[in-house]
């Protein structure tokens, strides 16, 4: 007897041909985005709060990502340390603003904003004010969690978006059992795999043009460090958080 699959890779699965559905333009549209952005020398700022910012971890300073990210936060959104405080900094109005005036965004540069809901001000802010200054943003966000979320903002994310990615999260994140979820959250898998594809079709991009983007190599791999030295000299002054060399945005908030 063949033993049925569980239901929860089926449903996991399923969502990943949602999204693969529902964002394949825009995979190209963004790819091809930011590949000019990187070729015109600019800088792509990565933003997102709470778990979110696992999605800005997977962007930066990742073997086969791009060199030239950087990412812009505040410490009041960082959970491991305080999570009632991450959740508290999110949703309260300024922070987000402060957060893009610090690390100044300008033409030819791109921003990319993950927020599963994109209901709090944090991110929706970080959008706006990078729109205002004529930075092309880039959202990656649920249509349907944004519908079922609590609306904290007379926008939202996608709405300062010039491309959005609909990961196809789920209200409220998780997705078992399925007559009634209450565990097993999808929205870093289906994050994670939205921006794989979105470097994929990158590459592809790249490879068509006859161009070779700026990328970080495996430091576990022969040559790895030497390439990432050369890198890191490229960008360490303007991507401080690569050495440390300099704040990323306003201190935390209480």
């Amino acid at each position: 007897m063949i033993e049925a699959r569980p239901q929860l890779p089926d449903r996991v699965r399923t969502l990943l041909d949602d999204l693969d559905a529902a964002a394949g333009e825009a995979i190209g549209e963004a790819a091809g985005l930011l590949l000019d952005s990187v070729e015109a020398d600019g800088i792509v700022h990565v933003a997102g709060a709470g778990h979110s910012l696992a999605m800005v971890f997977e962007t930066f300073y990742r073997a086969g990502g791009l060199a030239a990210v950087r990412p812009i936060w505040d410490p009041g959104v960082f959970p491991l340390d305080d999570a009632v405080r991450s959740t508290r900094v999110e949703r309260r109005t300024g922070i987000g603003r402060a957060v893009v005036a610090a690390a100044a965004p300008a033409p030819p540069d791109v921003a990319v904003v993950f927020s599963t809901s994109g209901r709090n001000p944090y991110p929706v802010e970080v959008a706006e004010e990078c729109a205002a200054r004529g930075v092309p943003v880039i959202a990656v966000t649920s249509a349907r969690a944004s519908e079922g979320a609590t609306a904290r903002t007379a926008t939202t994310l996608a709405d300062h978006a010039s491309i959005v990615l609909d990961t196809r999260v789920p209200p409220g994140d998780v997705v078992h059992p399925a007559a009634a979820p209450r565990t097993a959250a999808v929205s870093t898998i289906l994050g994670a795999y939205a921006w794989s594809r979105v470097l994929a079709a990158l590459d592809d991009l790249a490879a068509a043009r006859g161009a070779d983007p700026p990328r970080w190599t495996s430091a576990n791999v022969p040559g790895g460090d030497e390439v990432n030295a050369a890198l890191l000299e490229r960008y360490r002054h303007r991507v401080p958080e690569l050495t440390g060399d300099g704040p990323s945005g306003p201190r935390p908030v209480g």
